[in-house]
């Protein structure tokens, strides 16, 4: 299905058990997976909805079942989602046990994937299950379960598809509109030559062309047109991003400066980690020398904010946009 008819399908009410959300385009993905989440009422949301990363070793086939096989309390629908799924659904092959045999089955490494498949061919029906991933090995069993039992939704971007041919000109004139519709939802107008060059830097990478639309857009806030220049600016080769643009704007107290730079760090793909330690040394070699006084209530934040990353209490991006606002106040 495609993310249109699934959204249709959840505005009247209907939801299957199991969804398999796959491409590159994680902004897609990411909001499918928030639509189908909210299915659950937001005051039940504590105990009905739960997100699991396959990337923690404590996330196995095992308690994805466990998580999903929970009736839901309370409310009516539970929903799991499986973030990284591409962990469990891609594994790394070991050797040639994992290869198709004559009859057209794969072998499995011996595992619990097999808990997991099971649960695929027979869901629980007061919950859905969703997993989020980059690909999968469609040669495995798991998979050939999905096909028959799920819904499979593919969010290939500017591609269309994994595996299919790119009609590039095609792919431009997508990627130009998509540029458009971006500038005309923020209330601006974008020069034709703006929008080809941010379309063309990008070419078929929806994740590139949608980072550097919001870097775009957030440069030039305010401003009624984006000019060629204002791209060039932002999403050109020759573009750099300022390291320490983040704590100098914290330095002076500038809370909407500080957190336009910090987007522009994210986006340009900076590491929350690094950013984390940055604003670290800000405190302990900037703060301490010029207002002491605010240092206790500055560590108390970068330690929440360090111990809330660690254990995924949240948005990376959210937590520290609360930490730079913290850290401006006076």
């Amino acid at each position: 299905m495609t993310p249109a008819a699934v959204q249709k399908q959840l505005s009247v009410g209907r939801v299957d058990p199991v969804y398999l959300i796959v491409g590159d385009d994680d902004a897609e993905m990411s909001k499918l997976a928030g639509e189908i989440s909210a299915l659950v009422e937001e005051d039940l949301r504590a105990f009905n909805l739960e997100r699991l990363y396959a990337s923690e070793k404590s996330v196995t086939p095992a308690a994805i079942v466990q998580a999903a096989r929970t009736l839901p309390m309370l409310g009516e629908r539970r929903v799991v989602v499986v973030l990284r799924a591409e962990r469990i659904l891609k594994p790394r092959r070991r050797g040639k046990a994992s290869d198709t045999d004559e009859e057209g089955t794969d072998e499995e490494p011996p595992s619990d994937l097999d808990l997991l498949e099971a649960y695929v061919r027979g869901p629980e029906p007061l919950s859905t299950l969703v997993f989020v991933a980059e690909d999968v090995d469609r040669q495995r069993k798991l998979y050939k379960a999905l096909q028959k039992h799920a819904t499979i939704v593919e969010c290939w971007g500017l591609k269309g598809s994994r595996d299919g041919r790119v009609d590039l000109r095609q792919v431009a004139r997508e990627a130009e509109q998509l540029v458009r519709q971006a500038a005309g939802a923020a209330g601006q107008q974008i020069e034709s030559a703006a929008a080809r060059l941010v379309a063309e830097r990008a070419g078929t990478d929806i994740a590139r062309l949608r980072a550097d639309v919001e870097r775009l857009l957030l440069y030039t806030a305010g401003k009624p047109k984006i000019t060629l220049q204002d791209a060039r600016e932002v999403v050109s080769a020759e573009s750099a991003q300022d390291d320490w643009a983040v704590t100098n704007a914290i330095g002076r107290g500038d809370a909407a400066e500080a957190l336009r730079h910090l987007a522009l760090a994210l986006e340009s793909g900076g590491v929350s980690y690094q950013i984390l330690g940055q604003l670290a040394w800000f405190v302990r070699e900037k703060l301490t020398a010029t207002d002491p006084r605010r240092v206790p209530a500055a560590v108390d934040a970068l330690f929440r904010t360090d111990l809330e990353l660690k254990s995924s209490g949240g948005d990376p991006r959210v937590l520290l946009e609360r930490l730079v606002v913290d850290l401006c106040r006076r």
